[in-house]
């Protein structure tokens, strides 16, 4: 743990609030109903880590509803805040930096059907891009390598940074030279795409997770200057659950270095988030 508590500013890039649900109650039609993560339970894992900041990701399951999200950025000067917004939404994009939203979060996934019940799609983000520049944000994509092949192009054109989660679903058992981990790298290497490292949401089907060490090394190798680090707590609809300080002792036994550590959990964050 000492080299955990020597990260002296640093953050967790990827986390979500749920309850309590008496004062913030699930949307109605939603896709999945998780147990409570509240906002005292997190901040108690911050200090596990040795972290100082953390991202909090607005849930689908709370559709259009931020006031969980809005509560928990008023409260805590140290987090900062990822909405869900849909293109024709009522929302006030400009408004959102002063009340510490950074950025909007997509969804374009294979394999999954529909997006999530209160989810927005790559077609939200092409409606959405110009607002979000002008408002001074990121946009932020759950996708995987089945389909960044065909979005890379679009990607690449927006007007906005694009922050890709869960390392880009990569496919363990393809490998490293599966065309679309290359192409998740070309969008690493030319600056457009940051990364975030959260592996292990990759590897549940895999043996031994060690496997996923050359899939961030490569990451690394492509742009050390566009990666992130994300616990993905409380770890939804994952059984056993993780313990979030053991996957990021993963991530720093994969990076290898302190400089790396430093550049991952706390200068490059503090680039993006500030």
């Amino acid at each position: 743990m000492s080299e955990i508590e020597s990260i002296a500013d640093g953050w967790d890039c990827h986390a979500h609030l749920f309850g309590p649900y008496e004062r913030f109650p699930l949307a109605a039609e939603r896709s999945y109903t998780p147990p409570e993560a509240i906002e005292a339970q997190y901040l108690a894992l911050l200090r596990r880590l040795g972290l100082k900041h953390g991202v909090l990701v607005h849930p689908s399951a709370y559709g259009d509803d931020h006031s969980l999200l809005f509560h928990a950025l008023a409260a805590q000067p140290s987090l900062r805040g990822v909405v869900v917004v849909q293109a024709g939404s009522t929302a006030r994009l400009a408004d959102l930096r002063a009340r510490g939203v950074r950025a909007a979060r997509f969804s374009h996934r294979s394999g999954a059907g529909a997006n999530f019940a209160g989810s927005a799609s790559l077609a939200d983000l092409r409606a959405l891009a110009p607002a979000l520049a002008d408002a001074g944000l990121h946009a932020e994509l759950w996708t995987d390598c089945k389909v960044l092949p065909e979005i890379a192009d679009e990607l690449r054109k927006l007007p906005v940074t694009v922050v890709i989660d869960h390392m880009g679903g990569f496919d363990a058992k393809a490998g490293l030279n599966d065309a679309g981990f290359r192409a998740l790298l070309a969008l690493l290497e030319s600056g457009k795409a940051w990364v975030k490292l959260c592996a292990y949401r990759n590897l549940l089907n895999e043996a031994d997770w060690g496997v996923g060490r050359a899939f961030q090394q490569a990451m690394v190798a492509a742009n050390p200057e566009r990666l992130l680090w994300g616990s993905d707590w409380p770890h939804l609809r994952v059984t056993p659950t993780p313990d979030a300080v053991q996957l990021l002792d993963m991530f720093m036994d994969w990076a290898g270095s302190d400089a790396l550590v430093q550049q991952v959990l706390s200068i490059n964050p503090g680039l993006l988030y500030r």
